[in-house]
């Protein structure tokens, strides 16, 4: 790269050091009291009062902008919301209601702060203005990020979209960035089975939706493998399951909540269409009536290969390296700024950090450690300097 952008990295990797002491001490902060998708007020006043002359954006979210005002930007994403987990980290400054940052958006948010922060020291030297983008919902519908294509950012003129995300499956010092689909779309479906109620022993005299629903239910899962690709990133879960009110009779109805997931475009379509099958064929097959009503989610998110070659060759300047190819079949509304720019989110690995106990995104015992606001204020960093070309 030109010594001049040589130059620009080494001052903001400088200034994001500087910057680290008051991020890790927002950290807890934000950790402490995290609040539900669309409901993250004291979580953006926080914020607010580190970034003077952020703006707000999609209900409660911010936008910070840094450097020229009328050349593209990069914007840099991190999420607001927590999950309705109750904590067992045992930390100092850990959640003590009912929700929890058990996904890293604390870690996220706090980096992006440092970074906004010390790009702030560099102003025109910027190879292109830095969009700090602080979305809410992310964990939840209505989609933050959908809101903010179709709103604040709409009119906004970007070269890229990027951000990082910690995860534990990845080895601590190193970087998840592959081109391409890394995370899948994801629909949530609700199956509702009507069947005839009757008493429990004589059930010849009704139509039984809760035994329909548990072959429909089998049979999703049976059908995932025998309608894609086995090649292809695909899953289906059923998380819930709801009927009946009493052991000795059966009800009128029963229903079930799945999310389907799917890396490819094509498969994300015959997974509807197999939900919708399976459940109207089997629940007829049992004397029942299934209606299924989806609720269509993000879409895949897909790498720009040209600012992850970028951001690649930028690793080593941060001392991480890159991890071995790694996708899954997570979903992440981030994927929604695809339609405005070329996007690309990068990993950052966990596994191994002092101190770090072993939990998956989402565990009530998941604490990030603080040493990973540096590690993610940096990745923000490259990613935001392979958006800018």
């Amino acid at each position: 790269m030109p010594p001049s952008t040589d130059r620009v990295r080494a001052r903001l990797l400088e200034g994001i050091e500087r910057e680290l002491p008051g991020a890790v001490a927002l950290r807890h902060r934000l950790h402490a009291d995290p609040e539900l998708a669309h409901a993250e007020r004291r979580t953006s006043a926080a914020l607010a009062e580190q970034l003077p002359g952020a703006r707000a954006a999609a209900g409660t979210g911010l936008i910070a902008r840094v450097g020229a005002q009328d050349a593209p930007a990069v914007a840099v994403r991190a999420e607001l919301d927590g999950l309705p987990v109750r904590e067992r980290t045992g930390a100092q400054f850990a959640s003590a209601g009912e929700t929890m940052h058990a996904c890293g958006h604390d870690v996220h948010m706090a980096a992006l702060v440092a970074l906004t922060r010390a790009a702030a020291g560099l102003g025109e030297e910027l190879p292109a203005p830095l969009l700090a983008v602080f979305q809410p919902s992310e964990e939840a519908y209505p989609s933050g990020a959908l809101e903010l294509t179709q709103g604040a950012l709409r009119e906004e003129r970007l070269a890229a979209v990027v951000a990082a995300h910690v995860h534990p499956e990845l080895q601590w010092g190193s970087v998840g960035l592959d081109a391409g689909a890394v995370n899948a779309s994801c629909d949530a479906v609700l199956i509702t089975v009507e069947g005839e109620p009757t008493h429990g022993a004589y059930p010849h005299l009704g139509s039984d939706p809760i035994l329909a629903l548990s072959q429909i239910v089998v049979s999703l899962h049976a059908q995932v493998g025998r309608r894609v690709d086995p090649l292809a990133g695909a899953s289906l879960t059923v998380g819930v399951i709801a009927g009946g009110s009493a052991e000795n009779v059966i009800p009128a109805s029963a229903s079930a909540r799945a999310a389907i997931r799917a890396h490819r475009p094509g498969d994300r379509e015959i997974l509807r269409t197999m939900v919708r099958e399976v459940a109207e064929g089997t629940a007829a097959a049992h004397g029942c009536r299934a209606r299924v009503e989806l609720q269509p989610g993000e879409p895949a998110l897909e790498n720009d290969p040209a600012v992850v070659e970028r951001a690649r060759a930028l690793l080593s300047e941060a001392g991480l390296q890159r991890a071995p190819e790694w996708r899954s079949c997570g979903s992440d509304d981030f994927a929604f700024f695809g339609a405005l720019a070329p996007l690309a989110m990068a990993f950052v690995g966990l596994e191994g950090a002092e101190g770090f106990h072993s939990r998956p995104l989402h565990h009530p015992e998941l604490l990030v450690p603080d040493a990973a606001v540096a590690a993610v204020a940096r990745v923000q960093a490259l990613m935001y300097l392979a958006g800018a070309g």
